[in-house]
């Protein structure tokens, strides 16, 4: 009797694995390329075909040319998809007002702005992931002056892209209008430019 309900335990064991653990993932995984095949594959974005980027994830943009993301603290020099996370300082902790004093002061040399525009939050600090690929439609204005003069492009130009590239899904709950870095740097790279 209890070798019999012993086997029927293992039996339920191995049944429950099988399903939960190799058949639902891999429905999931199927369902998920057929019906959403851009986003099961990172929703990865390619130009000459090769991948520039995944619009799930930041990357950093070092020229002046582009739109810069929200700092990272993912990994050594940000931006470490490996090493996704926040930089866990408190708002009293003096290492986190000096990196915030320090990318004060860059923006405040680089942006092409008055001194006295307030800075937009999300370009001081960093997302909860460090790998935040939106800005807010204000932090890209503040840097819309700095790319225009960099392209020799008119501001109201670059604004009129930014503009454009303003989403607001989600927003029937909550989520506030956003702009994906990578997508504004990528059609800034399709204006034809002046010279």
């Amino acid at each position: 009797m209890m070798i019999r309900e012993t086997v029927h335990a293992l039996l339920a064991c191995v049944v429950t694995f099988v399903l939960c653990a190799v058949a639902y993932p891999l429905v999931v995984l199927g369902a998920g390329n057929l019906l959403f095949p851009d986003q099961a594959r990172g929703s990865l974005i390619r130009r000459e075909g090769r991948v520039v980027g995944s619009t799930l994830i930041a990357q950093p943009f070092a020229s002046e040319k582009y739109f810069a993301p929200r700092p990272s603290a993912a990994g050594p020099n940000g931006y470490a998809a490996d090493a996704a996370g926040g930089s866990n300082l408190a708002t009293t902790n003096p290492a986190l007002r000096e990196r915030i004093e320090a990318q004060v002061k860059t923006l405040r040399q680089s942006s092409g702005v008055k001194a006295s525009e307030p800075i937009p939050v999300d370009l001081v600090t960093t997302s909860g992931s460090g790998l935040d690929p939106d800005i807010s439609p204000e932090a890209a204005r503040y840097q819309a002056a700095r790319v225009a003069a960099a392209r020799g492009l008119p501001v109201e130009r670059i604004a009129a892209l930014i503009d454009a590239h303003v989403e607001t899904s989600g927003a029937i709950i909550g989520a506030p209008p956003r702009v994906n870095v990578l997508r504004l740097n990528l059609a800034l790279d399709d204006l034809p430019q002046s010279h």
